[in-house]
């Protein structure tokens, strides 16, 4: 393949977004990383009993570590924001609740404004294994299956995401057991480059919640006994599960770079491959099978893989794995490698552990913030090497301390590599992105004013958010090192504008993070157009990005959404979204029973359709009546009702009869 070649082909990671043991955002994981951490901890009780179920000493119905690695607030949603009720929210497998939050994340990241994807080609691929929320749900008994449990199976996962976006290109599963999200990436890729979609969303989502599998591994001796993995180490007795949700925005480069996006890296090639019959069972890796994957992704690329600086390995900590996937990376990247440059090798699993189908996905995040920072983090539990691996003779060193990537005049080169337990084998090449060349962050020569618009799904987000802004304009805050018309550009063209708004204006940083904070040191004067424009703006109209700075800024990072999340966890008391109306009638049973079924604000003249009691809501609606009122009731009953009104009188009719 021509080098010249390989440019049109390549694709852009413009966005990610993650929650991963001890750090919910990117920027999150890089600090864990920088600073050394191992962020696996205790099993807390509400995953299983582990007092019940660990042993040191291996055996059936035991298992063998008391640790692993767990993402914190896993049963927190912000339901409103979803349009989804209470009632949705805790039926709801928390693997689609934090998707769609990190989905949402992901989008912001790279800019791209979710109403002008709408009914786009766009893609979306996740790599997953499990069902947890539903197998635990189907447990309780059958009196306990209600048809709520149609949206817990795997194939949701993606369509969740296709139909809150209204995106409409392929919408896939994909389940290769620990590879599956790099292979998400790839078949996102290949979608990108056969010009099937023109934006791709590659996830990978991981929430344990049983036990099971972890019993199972536990008697097969591959679950680390101290819950840590020990990629490359003497000791590596196995991996240690972690959950994990990982999300990537790809575009075609030539696409990101003409729509003005910003680059986090290059995705150059990619390659999956089966190990076919070349090991003596299906379970057994081989080498073989990986040599090949490596060789067909860097052809793919278009990458000699003598030049590549740096891979994010497999890297579970197994004593069988480690050694194969060593050599394989020696033998590929080592041959014509300079002496004085050995390939540096690495894996998050020894920070977070092992989160199965999106552990890829959470190496190639790791992978992207190593080479925006030009820095390869080190590789925990590394005591002593493995004495399976010819050290002496492979030209590769895992890092025990924080390094900077080699400086040679071109950009860097990674590679991720993921295998699974299906022995299908995955490896993504990525380059470094070119300079980004934005310019200082400085007031407008001729003292220019600037319209900063803010929005938020509810009253309580716009606060939160007006106050993360704030942060982010004053000294030593993020967006310091941008320029005021990029963030302003930026906040207005790249974010969806939500009904509750905020509009200020400024010359400079501190007088936008002054006005956000009610104390405005300089503004328009009240005929000028900014002002029109944020008062048009605030009261919800359109903005005239022409009128607010001039000429178009550039994209740049900006602060996050600010959920508004509650806990919603089956078996636990519900949260209620709203509180009770005001008048006659306030918390009687229709509000007791609307307040977790609808999907927004109501009162009496609020017709049931339209605040979301669709005929599953009403089923439900039903059954709860039933209990609560002690008698039978068909669904016919409710059928009928139109308003709000109309079922506090029936509901007022039945508590009456129940006297």
């Amino acid at each position: 393949m021509n080098r010249s070649d390989v440019d049109p082909r390549s694709v852009a990671v413009i966005g990610m977004a993650c929650r991963l043991p001890g750090a919910s955002a990117p920027d999150e994981l890089w600090a864990l990383l920088r600073d050394a951490v191992d962020a696996t901890s205790e099993t807390p009780p509400d995953r299983y009993d582990v007092d019940a179920l660990y042993s040191p000493e291996p055996g059936r119905g035991r298992i063998a570590a008391r640790r692993g690695g767990y993402v914190d607030g896993v049963a927190e949603f912000d339901a409103g924001f979803f349009g989804m009720s209470a009632t949705e929210a805790t039926e709801l497998d928390p693997q689609q609740r934090l998707l769609l939050m990190t989905a949402w994340e992901a989008l912001e990241d790279a800019g791209q404004n979710p109403d002008r994807l709408a009914g786009s080609r766009s893609g979306v691929f996740v790599g997953n294994t499990r069902a947890d929320h539903l197998e635990l749900a189907l447990r309780r008994g059958p009196d306990s299956v209600t048809a709520a449990q149609l949206h817990n199976f795997r194939s949701l996962l993606p369509a969740r995401l296709s139909h809150f976006f209204d995106l409409r290109g392929p919408s896939v599963v994909v389940d290769t057991a620990c590879s599956s999200s790099l292979v998400a990436v790839h078949q996102a890729v290949q979608s990108l480059r056969s010009g099937e979609t023109p934006l791709a969303l590659a996830a990978g989502v991981n929430v344990p919640l049983r036990p099971d599998e972890g019993l199972v591994l536990s008697h097969a001796g591959a679950m680390a006994r101290d819950g840590r993995c020990k990629f490359g180490d003497a000791g590596a007795d196995g991996y240690s599960p972690s959950d994990a949700v990982a999300v990537v925005v790809l575009k075609r480069l030539t696409d990101a770079l003409a729509d003005g996006d910003r680059v986090r890296a290059v995705i150059r090639g990619s390659a999956v491959g089966n190990d076919g019959r070349t090991s003596d069972s299906v379970l057994n890796p081989s080498l073989q099978g990986q040599l090949d994957v490596l060789r067909w992704a860097y052809e793919d690329a278009g990458v000699d893989p003598a030049d590549v600086d740096y891979v994010e390995a497999h890297g579970a900590g197994s004593p069988a794995l480690d050694p194969l996937e060593l050599r394989a990376l020696g033998e590929v990247l080592g041959a014509g490698r300079p002496a004085d440059r050995p390939l540096l090798v690495g894996s998050v699993k020894t920070n977070i552990g092992h989160a199965e189908a999106a552990g890829g996905l959470a190496g190639l995040i790791k992978t992207v913030l190593c080479l925006e920072h030009g820095q390869i983090p080190a590789t925990l539990h590394l005591d002593t090497p493995h004495p399976g691996v010819d050290w002496d003779a492979l030209p590769l060193t895992l890092p025990d301390k924080l390094q900077d990537l080699p400086v040679l005049g071109r950009p860097a080169v990674a590679g991720v590599g993921g295998q699974g337990s299906s022995a299908l084998n995955a490896h993504v090449v990525l380059a470094q992105a070119g300079p980004r060349d934005l310019p200082p962050a400085a007031p407008e020569p001729d003292g220019t004013p600037h319209l900063l618009a803010l929005s938020a799904h509810s009253a309580d987000a716009l606060r939160a958010l007006t106050a993360a802004y704030a942060r982010y304009l004053r000294p030593g805050g993020a967006g310091a090192s941008y320029a005021l018309r990029d963030i302003c550009h930026s906040a207005a063209v790249r974010r969806r504008h939500h009904a509750h708004r905020l509009a200020v204006t400024g010359r400079t940083h501190e007088e936008l993070a002054a006005a956000l904070t009610g104390t405005p040191a300089a503004a328009p004067a009240a005929d000028h157009p900014l002002t029109a424009a944020a008062d048009r703006y605030a009261a919800g109209g359109d903005l005239d990005t022409a009128t607010m700075s001039g000429a178009p800024g550039r994209c740049v990072p900006l602060p996050a959404y600010p959920w508004q999340t509650r806990r919603y966890r089956a078996g636990e008391a519900r949260h209620e979204d709203r509180t009770p109306q005001d008048g006659p009638g306030a918390g009687d049973l229709a509000d007791r029973v609307l307040r977790e079924h609808a999907r927004t604000g109501f009162d009496d003249t609020s017709t049931l359709t339209d605040i979301g009691i669709d005929s599953l809501a009403k089923l439900r609606i039903v059954v709860e009546l039933a209990q609560r009122c002690g008698r039978e009731i068909e669904p016919e009953e409710l059928g009928g009702l139109r308003t709000v009104g109309e079922l506090r009188q029936w509901t007022l009719t039945l508590e009456a009869a129940g006297r």
